[in-house]
Parts: C-alpha cells; sequence; structure tokens
C-alpha cells in the first residue's frame, strides 16, 4: 500500500494545486519503483481537507496522464470514486484532459 496525504485545502494561494499534482507523482513513481503494475487513487483532498473535487479530479487526471510516460511498468490506474458526484466530476476531467 502507498499512502499519499495531500494538501488541505487554504483557498487556493498556497501551492495546494502543486502539491496535490506532486502527491499523485510521487505515489506513481514509488509503485513503479516497487515493481506495481496497477495503482487505486481516490479522490485525495477532497474530503476533510476541503480541496474542490472538480479541481482536484482535474488535477490528477492530468498529473496522473502526464506521469503515465515516465513509469512504463504502470498499466493500469484506477479512480476510485465515492458517489455519483465524484465519477462525474472525474469523467469530465477524463475528457477534457483528452482521454475518452
Amino acid at each position: 500500500m502507498i499512502h499519499a496525504v495531500g494538501p488541505v485545502w487554504g483557498g487556493g494561494e498556497s501551492g495546494e494545486d502543486k502539491l496535490l499534482a506532486g502527491c499523485y507523482r510521487s505515489a506513481l513513481h514509488l509503485a513503479a519503483d516497487n515493481g506495481l503494475s496497477s495503482i487505486a487513487f481516490p479522490a485525495i483532498s477532497t474530503g476533510i481537507y476541503g480541496f474542490p473535487p472538480g479541481r482536484a479530479a482535474l488535477i490528477a487526471l492530468r498529473t496522473v496522464r502526464e506521469t503515465l510516460p515516465d513509469v512504463p511498468g504502470i498499466g493500469r490506474v484506477v479512480f476510485c470514486c465515492f458517489g455519483e458526484e465524484s465519477r462525474a466530476l472525474h469523467e469530465a476531467a477524463l475528457a477534457a484532459t483528452g482521454d475518452t
């Protein structure tokens, strides 16, 4: 198991986007370094940490898409969406990043 602790939302002026992207990027690299071929992510920081879910979904999808070429051993990434709203936001982010 790889544990990723995301940033607490403070209004977006404290580098939260960059910190959240770093969580996804680091987890992907750790997974690859440990010989894993797949990884699953929840919507990091969107619960009690208050990160806006739509913004977080877009950061997650964009970061994973950008990082995958650097971790060729990772063949499957799953986004675990705990509810319809999260699923819809992740699907919209997927479409916005160019994947369908």
